[in-house]
C-alpha cells in the first residue's frame, strides 16, 4: 500500500527530509493525528519516524558524490522506516542547493469579462512562474505577496471583484537546475519521489519563529553546518532568502588550522568550550588538546580567551556577510526590528548577545516548536529544518506552489496534505 493512500482514522503518512552538509535527518509524520506541530500553522501531526545519520557525499548543501550521498540517505530513511513500520514512497524534501536567489516582481493580465475568475488568477500566476524560470532557473517556491486591482492594492483575494486589470505582486525562489537535479537524483535512486522542494531557510524559519514575529517583521538566521541561510519576513509575507557559504564548520576549520589540532578535536573544543562572550577569567582558564601528527598522550594547552579570540572574527564576519545580503536586497526596510537565531552553530554561548550588539537589533536563539513525538535529541535547533518541513509545505502550497516539473503541473504535495487534513476531519 502506497504511503500516500494510507488512511486509518484521517492518519495520512508523510515523510520529511533534510540532506545536509553534515548529517541527514527524516521524520516520518502522521498528519491529521495528534496536536499541531506548529502553533503558528495548526497542522496536526505525530512523528511516528526518525532517522539521522552524517551526511556523505555533500559541501555546503551540495551534491557532491552520488554513491555516497545515496547511501547516507538510504540509511536514513531505513532507520525512519524501522521505527515507523511504513515504507515510504515519496518524500519532501528542504533545499539550499543551486545558489537560491529571491526575486519580488509584479504579473499583471486583463480581465476580459470585467469580474476577476480563478482563471483569471492561475493566468497571473503562471506568468510568474513563466518570468521566475527565465534563464534556465528552476522554480522552486513561489507565493502571492498581495494581489492589485486596477492599480488599487492590499487585496487579498480578488475573485468575484469587477477590474479591468489584474496584478499579482510575487515573491519567488530560483536556483541553478544542475545541483537540483543532482539532489532529486540521489532521492530517485533511493526508490522514492519527491513530492515537493521547499527552501531550507523558508523550512527553518517556520519552525523557529511564531506567527506574531512574522506579522511584524522578522530575519531568521539558520547557521548551519556548511552554509548559512536567511528568510526574511514581514506582514506574515515570505519575501526574501538568501545563502552565506560559511557555517559552523567554518569555525571548526578555524580552530584545527590556528591550534594545530585535529578536526574532529577542534569540534569537540568548539561543542565544549566555544564562546562569543568574554570574562576576565578566560585568560586563566586553560584547555589541553593534542596536536596533530603527535604521539598518542602528547597534550599541549591553550586559553579559553585564545578560542574565543579565534570564534568571534569569523561570527563577526558571518554575521557581516548575512547584513550585506539584506541591504541589498531592498527588503532591509520590512525586515522588522527581530533577528532569530536557529542551526547548530547557534548554539554557541552568547550567539545572541553577540548578535545582537553586531547588528544593533534584538535577537534570540529559538529552537522548533515541539511535535508529538519528536524525540528530544532532535529538539534543538540544529534540526529546525527538517522539524519546520511540513508547515512549511502547507504554507507554501496554500499562497500559490512549491517546486513542479518543468512543462507538467500536477497537483502537488500541499494539494495532497490539504484533501488529506479535509478527508481526516
Amino acid at each position: 500500500m502506497k504511503n500516500n493512500e494510507r488512511s486509518q482514522k484521517g492518519r495520512r503518512i508523510v515523510g520529511l527530509l533534510d540532506i545536509g552538509t553534515f548529517k541527514v535527518a527524516c521524520l516520518i509524520v502522521a498528519a491529521g493525528d495528534g496536536v499541531p506541530s506548529n502553533g503558528a500553522t495548526g497542522v496536526p501531526g505525530r512523528v511516528i519516524g526518525v532517522g539521522h545519520q552524517r551526511s556523505r557525499g555533500v559541501k555546503a548543501g551540495v551534491i557532491t558524490n552520488l554513491d555516497e550521498a545515496e547511501a547516507a540517505v538510504r540509511a536514513t530513511i531505513a532507520q525512519a522506516e524501522r521505527m515507523a513500520g511504513v515504507t515510504l514512497e515519496e518524500v519532501l524534501v528542504s533545499v539550499s542547493c543551486g545558489r537560491l536567489s529571491s526575486q519580488n516582481f509584479a504579473a499583471t493580465a486583463a480581465v476580459e469579462s470585467g469580474t476577476v475568475s480563478d482563471d483569471d488568477v492561475e493566468r497571473v500566476l503562471a506568468g510568474g512562474r513563466s518570468y521566475a524560470e527565465r534563464e534556465g532557473r528552476t522554480l522552486v517556491h513561489l507565493n502571492r505577496i498581495g494581489f492589485r486591482l486596477d492599480g488599487v492594492s492590499g487585496i487579498p483575494d480578488p475573485r468575484g471583484m469587477a477590474a479591468r486589470r489584474i496584478a499579482a505582486d510575487i515573491h519567488a525562489v530560483t536556483g541553478d537546475e544542475a545541483p537540483i537535479r543532482n539532489l532529486l537524483l540521489v532521492i530517485e535512486r533511493c526508490y522514492l519521489n519527491a513530492s515537493g522542494l521547499i527552501p531550507s531557510a523558508l523550512a527553518s524559519a517556520i519552525a523557529a519563529t511564531n506567527e506574531e514575529e512574522r506579522r511584524l517583521g522578522v530575519t531568521c538566521i539558520d547557521i548551519g553546518g556548511g552554509a548559512t541561510t536567511l528568510a526574511v519576513f514581514a506582514e506574515g509575507r515570505f519575501l526574501f532568502t538568501d545563502t552565506v557559504t560559511i557555517g559552523g564548520s567554518h569555525i571548526t576549520f578555524d580552530i584545527a588550522r590556528t591550534l594545530q589540532t585535529p578536526l574532529a578535536e577542534a569540534e569537540r573544543i568548539k561543542a565544549l568550550y566555544g564562546t562569543l562572550v568574554g570574562a576576565q577569567s578566560d585568560e586563566h582558564e586553560a584547555i589541553s588538546y593534542p596536536l596533530a601528527g603527535e604521539d598518542a598522550g602528547s597534550m599541549v594547552q591553550t586559553t579559553k580567551a585564545h578560542l574565543s579570540g579565534i570564534v568571534r572574527p569569523r561570527f563577526e564576519g558571518l554575521l557581516a556577510l548575512v547584513r550585506e545580503r539584506i541591504e541589498k536586497s531592498g527588503v532591509a526596510g520590512f525586515a522588522g526590528e527581530r533577528v532569530v537565531l536557529t542551526g547548530g552553530a547557534s548554539q554557541l554561548v552568547g550567539a545572541a548577545e553577540f548578535a545582537a550588539n553586531f547588528l544593533g537589533l534584538p535577537v534570540r536563539v529559538a529552537k522548533p516548536e515541539v511535535i508529538s513525538g519528536l524525540p528530544p535529541a532532535m529538539s534543538g535547533p540544529a534540526f529546525s529544518t527538517v522539524v519546520g518541513l511540513l508547515s512549511a509545505g502547507v504554507m507554501a502550497g496554500s499562497e500559490a506552489g512549491a517546486y513542479r516539473e518543468r512543462n507538467h503541473l500536477a497537483q502537488g504535495y500541499i494539494g495532497r496534505v490539504g484533501q488529506w487534513l479535509k478527508e481526516g476531519f
